[in-house]
């Protein structure tokens, strides 16, 4: 027979929350990060507090005209130092910015010295005096898909597209001197190394060094870093890649393939401390090991180095001109209604501009190797920030004056393209405001010591619902462990899709929702208590009693969750995860009360047990009607 109309199904609630549970750990076990056995697959994302680190508070200070730094130039700072501590091979990384200074870097079960991470990003202009597709030959321009611009700094309209080079058939775009300066030419980026055409490299070029004869001392312990190298490739190895001037055709030769193979298993922080002619002749030595060295590996503007784009290695020439030698760079539309990037330098860097465009222009290909010259025949400059190649521009004339990058942009790609110049002129500084190292040991201790806090706290709790409400200690006991199944199963998932980090105060956070948890039962027992003394039967007053207790429990979690959030925003660092500890498992917490508490105990309330004053916990209630009854008086019933 069907339930009277208006009187709730708990079987249907029970349902839901049985569903919600077979979501979450189907996300927790089979979800994109889910790697490794089960017991792996359960672990949480931890914070450093609990299984050792480093943390570091990174604060800036102004700009180098004075004024305190933006936004913006925060988040690309914030990317940079991402980058740069990524390329010491940090698994879970977390850079973070705070509040409109801060930026804080957290290494979880890493104790490392970051105080170069937080150093001034500027870029590099460097002349390309060698390229390789990076399998070891030559890199052949691609032919030109798009009219070249004309020397007046105008730009034919081309396909809106993206700043870094394209493939064969796409436009790339170009840089000439605007039409104010009264400048010659342009320069155009390379083509990507999927575009080229390789062609085995046959005489070493004279601006690639060998690498056996640095001109250059080497510090010690670098020198020792090499010999250690040498003896974990070999020394066959070793001195094939020594003897190396120029990247080796190996269809051509076999057998140096095979020597030179283990060069392709170091690490990045050892390919950095190679000579820089090695990384560029090696064949083995691959731009994705390139790409992961350290930023300050190639920082040093009087010496040459390797870099990659769009999977070509390029060795390039010393800094001639820095970052800093610009003075602005802003996306704009030219006469054609084309989005060009203008760039103007300092008095000095538009000497050191000029100076480097005249060496690189030289259409008869002498300052550079011929598989470093651009489409239209000329030598080209790399924009280097840190280790990445902004721009590869091919070099089309002298320029005298302020200068354009032209071609396939968009408002978008021209924007992303000027925000990179402006920042290698204005580069953030920062200074180190608060550094701390903490053993694994101590958070494994921390981690234990939180864990067997949160566990006192339940217990408590528990007994003391066992105690006070006996039957219904058993909704409490059920009520608190679906809650922290809940909990524990969002924490993995959020740890893997939002990088949720489960700290010491996160912990503490949880701690705290118990006691909003046991205070929702004590106000619905309470009221449940309450209307069985006004004289209604358990069976009602069970609705009764979850109707009025319900604007209690929802306005006391809403202000905590309020509080919770209120916290989030205004605060940082580890106060950050407490707030957020305590609004998700209040969330889940009344979750638990809709799903599972109020269904739970009206099917309670349809049994014998629930009548019985000693086994349900209601005390005087039950007992109190019983003796009303008996006198002969007509009781109070109000059946809703």
């Amino acid at each position: 027979m069907a339930p009277p109309q208006g009187q709730m199904r708990p079987g249907r609630q029970l349902a839901v929350l049985g569903f919600i549970f077979v979501v979450l750990y189907l996300l927790v076990f089979f979800s994109g990060g889910a790697s490794g056995g089960w017991k792996d697959r359960l672990e949480p994302r931890l914070g450093l507090d609990l299984i050792g680190g480093t943390r570091m508070t990174l604060e800036a200070t102004n700009t180098v005209d004075g004024k305190p730094p933006t936004s913006a130039n925060l988040e690309e700072a914030r990317q940079i130092i991402e980058n740069r501590v990524n390329a010491y091979g940090v698994a879970e990384a977390e850079v973070v910015t705070e509040g409109n200074r801060n930026i804080v870097i957290s290494l979880p079960g890493q104790n490392r010295d970051l105080t170069d991470v937080g150093e001034a990003a500027e870029l590099r202009f460097r002349k390309v005096l060698k390229a390789t597709d990076g399998s070891g030959a030559a890199a052949a321009p691609a032919p030109t898909a798009s009219a070249t611009p004309a020397p007046s700094g105008s730009a034919t309209p081309a396909p809106s597209g993206s700043a870094t080079p394209k493939p064969s058939g796409s436009a790339s775009p170009k840089v000439t001197s605007s039409p104010s300066a009264g400048g010659q030419g342009g320069m155009a980026p390379t083509p990507s190394a999927s575009a080229a055409a390789p062609t085995p490299s046959a005489t070493p070029s004279a601006a690639a060094p060998s690498p056996s004869a640095s001109a250059e001392p080497v510090p010690q312990s670098v020198e020792q870093q090499r010999k250690a190298i040498e003896q974990k490739v070999g020394a066959a190895a070793w001195a094939a890649a020594s003897g190396l001037q120029a990247p080796a055709d190996l269809t051509a030769d076999p057998s140096l393939a095979d020597k030179l193979k283990p060069f392709g298993t170091l690490s990045p922080q050892e390919v950095a401390v190679l000579p820089v002619g090695m990384q560029f002749n090696v064949p083995t030595i691959t731009c994705a090991q390139l790409d992961d060295r350290p930023a300050a590996s190639i920082k040093d503007e009087n010496q040459q180095a390797v870099a990659c784009e769009s999977g070509a290695k390029y060795l390039l020439d010393k800094a001639k001109v820095l970052g800093t030698d610009v003075k602005n760079a802003s996306a704009q539309l030219d006469q054609t209604s084309s989005w060009v990037v203008s760039l103007n330098f300092t008095g000095k860097g538009q000497e050191k501009w000029t100076a480097l465009t005249r060496e690189a222009f030289n259409n008869e290909g002498q300052a550079c190797d011929q598989t470093a010259l651009g489409q239209d025949g000329k030598c080209r400059v790399a924009v280097v920030l840190d280790n990445e190649i902004v721009s590869s521009p091919e070099i089309q004339g002298v320029l005298t004056g302020d200068s354009q990058i032209t071609g396939s942009f968009d408002n978008k790609s021209a924007n992303a393209l000027a925000s990179q110049l402006r920042y290698g002129a204005l580069p953030v500084t920062f200074e180190p405001q608060e550094s701390q190292n903490v053993t694994a040991t101590l958070g494994d201790s921390h981690l234990k010591a939180g864990l067997l806090a949160a566990g006192i706290g339940m217990l408590l709790v528990i007994i003391y619902s066992f105690f006070y409400y006996r039957l219904l200690g058993s909704v409490i006991f059920l009520s608190l462990v679906l809650s922290a199944l809940l909990v524990f199963g969002a924490l993995v998932v959020l740890g893997r899709s939002i990088g949720f980090t489960l700290t010491l105060a996160g912990i503490a956070g949880m701690i705290v929702s118990l006691g909003v948890a046991a205070d929702s039962f004590v106000i619905y027992f309470e009221r449940l208590k309450d209307e069985i003394r006004e004289g209604r039967s358990p069976r009602s007053a069970v609705p009764r009693a979850w109707v009025r207790a319900r604007r209690t429990i929802i306005s006391a979690n809403a202000i905590t969750l309020m509080s919770a959030v209120v916290l989030y925003i205004v605060s940082v660092g580890a106060v950050k995860g407490f707030a957020f500890a305590l609004g998700l498992a209040t969330v889940l917490d009344l979750v638990v009360v809709f799903l599972f508490r109020h269904p739970i105990m009206t099917m309670f309330a349809r049994t014998r047990a629930f009548l019985s004053p000693r086994v349900s916990g209601l005390g005087r209630a039950l007992p109190a009607r019983s003796a009303e009854a008996g006198t002969g008086r007509n009781p109070r019933v109000k059946e809703a």
